[in-house]
């Protein structure tokens, strides 16, 4: 087989529908619209969500709570997964980010104390939580906020 014999899965490819190309092709005059009404004219049909002049589902149902537009995400980080540095490294979220621990840095970084630190780290993030904090403590090492 060669590159130029390279030919489409039969059935692959359709040939569009060409309407309004005179009354032979059998999509002529009308061009499958059908005669008059709202659907027939050009712009026609109805918006997303218009259910016939019914009051539609988004009016229906209760509005609840409200987003709030300045919220910090944070991207989180548990202390057992800092266990894989050596002993007395700088751990950065930079760094995270490099080793592919954390797959987008969002907002900024928390440290959350779930796990056990047994080796000295200085770490550096956005936030910590207060376990997180202390435990990093506890093992000789430092929590910095950036």
């Amino acid at each position: 087989m060669k590159l130029h014999e390279l030919k489409p899965a039969p059935g692959a490819k359709k040939t569009r529908k060409r309407v309004g190309r005179g009354i032979g092709s059998g999509h002529g005059k009308t061009s499958g619209r059908g005669q008059k009404g709202q659907n027939a004219r050009s712009g026609g049909g109805v918006r997303p969500g218009f259910e016939g002049g019914q009051n539609p589902l988004i009016r229906r149902l209760p509005k609840r709570g409200f987003t709030n537009r300045n919220r910090k995400e944070y991207a989180i980080i548990n202390l057992d997964e800092l266990s894989r540095f050596e002993e007395g490294s700088e751990v950065t979220p930079e760094l995270l980010l490099e080793q592919k621990v954390v797959k987008n840095l969002k907002d900024g970084l928390k440290v959350l104390g779930d796990g056990d630190l047994n080796i000295k780290l200085t770490v550096k993030a956005h936030k910590f939580s207060k376990s997180a904090a202390e435990k990093i403590q506890e093992a000789g090492g430092t929590a910095e906020v950036i």
